[in-house]
């Protein structure tokens, strides 16, 4: 069932969002994958302090506008600069309609690449987080992709190595907000789905807020002095899955077998 669905996002980009707002817009069902649903836990209930542990999935609230489809800021372009304007125009996205699944160069539907970040949070499946006193770990469903934020006291590095979800460090700005600095991505990953380019000077900040018990924001602030012409913002929202654990989902096993593959 999966596979089918995973399919259908691909080949019908326009139905994307509409899919993954239904799915994830219904709190109440928080329950285990292969059993009864639970009852959601009340917004109300405080979170508790300095812990983000537990599997997070997208959820956009009533009358709030998410990153659900193909870009940040749906029907409003990145803020590119010349360089990044050109860039662009070799990027062929299929996720906007734009070009087919035969004319796409989109290297995580054609060559099954990591898809880097920010871009893996428009993935419609959860992530988990984990903490220990040296990181913090971010797991996700999608190809079981691991980020690491070091909690330990270091600096982000001044010369990276470019890796598919770059080098991150944590701090704890108060008792309910996270704050991750990334930098060093690798230059074949691309900031949205629509194809927004970046250069090697990308640097993505993120703000856990985690409002509630059960409710996370997470604020974006991406900044690259060559791609984009000033830093550009967006907002995701999650929901913590009390009973849910990461089940697998493989690009290789589920992305690329298309008929007549």
């Amino acid at each position: 069932m999966r596979i089918g669905t995973i399919r259908s996002l691909l080949t019908v980009p326009a139905v994307f969002a509409v899919v993954l707002c239904v799915h994830t817009a219904q709190p109440a069902a928080q329950g285990t994958r292969g059993g009864g649903a639970a009852e959601a836990t009340p917004p109300s209930r405080p979170a508790p302090a300095r812990d983000l542990t537990g599997v997070w999935m997208k959820a956009t609230p009533p009358g709030v506008q998410s990153f659900n489809g193909a870009t940040w800021t749906p029907g409003v372009p990145p803020p590119l600069t010349a360089w990044g304007l050109e860039q662009l125009k070799g990027n062929r996205s299929n996720n906007t309609g734009d070009y087919t699944l035969d004319q796409t160069n989109d290297p995580v539907l054609i060559k099954c690449f990591p898809p880097g970040v920010p871009r893996v949070y428009f993935h419609p499946y959860p992530f988990e987080i984990i903490q220990t006193p040296k990181a913090v770990l971010q797991v996700f469903e999608y190809d079981h992709f691991l980020r690491r934020f070091w909690v330990d006291g270091r600096e982000l590095p001044t010369d990276p190595d470019l890796l598919w979800m770059g080098n991150s460090v944590g701090r704890w700005a108060d008792d309910s907000t996270f704050v991750v600095e990334t930098v060093g991505f690798d230059l074949r990953t691309w900031i949205d789905r629509a194809g927004t380019p970046h250069s090697d000077q990308l640097k993505v900040t993120e703000r856990f807020r985690r409002v509630s018990f059960d409710r996370l924001e997470l604020d974006f602030i991406m900044e690259d002095p060559i791609a984009l012409a000033k830093p550009w913002t967006a907002t995701g929202y999650f929901e913590l899955r009390t009973d849910w654990e990461l089940g697998e989902i493989s690009c290789s096993g589920d992305y690329l077998e298309w008929p007549g593959a």
